[in-house]
């Protein structure tokens, strides 16, 4: 009876990711003019009380800097198991980062905010520069950034 148990189990967790759906999503991040070295920037979910959920991306290769993303750092721990896998180049100014992730359906219209925390060497650190409600009316639509960050938008596929 164990044995069929943990085989119904192994069954049962290998199967449930084929039933979850997931749409690609398109962030698009622009900076703004600005004198100084290449920004860190990180993506990262919250639920409708902002409490950290998940890195979506870092952008900034030197993990040194990270906690100067101090949204993302707080909620995350700076735990390399949140971000291993999830980063590429800083971001310099007047430039735009463009990735693309998928993400589970049930993350859409459910609450979910996408928030970008920036930092530049020398100069200010800004948490939460952007935050945006992850919903299908949101889609395409640009939110300003408070700091580094002139613009955002995510478009569903």
């Amino acid at each position: 009876m164990k044995k069929n148990l943990c085989a119904l189990g192994l069954a049962i967790a290998v199967a449930i990711p084929a039933f979850a759906q997931a749409r690609e999503v398109a962030f698009t991040t622009e900076l703004q003019n600005y004198r100084g070295d290449g920004a860190y920037v990180v993506l990262y979910l919250t639920d409708a009380s902002g409490t950290y959920q998940g890195t979506l991306w870092v952008a900034g290769e030197k993990s040194k800097y990270y906690k100067h993303l101090s949204g993302w750092a707080r909620g995350s721990r700076l735990d390399p198991a949140e971000y291993d896998g999830l980063t590429g180049a800083s971001v310099t100014s007047g430039r735009t980062l463009k990735i693309t992730l998928n993400l589970e359906d049930s993350l859409i219209d459910s609450g979910y905010e996408v928030r970008v925390d920036s930092a530049v060497e020398d100069m200010r650190d800004i948490r939460a520069d952007v935050v945006a409600p992850l919903t299908t009316e949101g889609s395409g639509k640009p939110v300003s950034g408070r700091g580094y960050v002139s613009s955002f938008t995510y478009d569903l596929q």
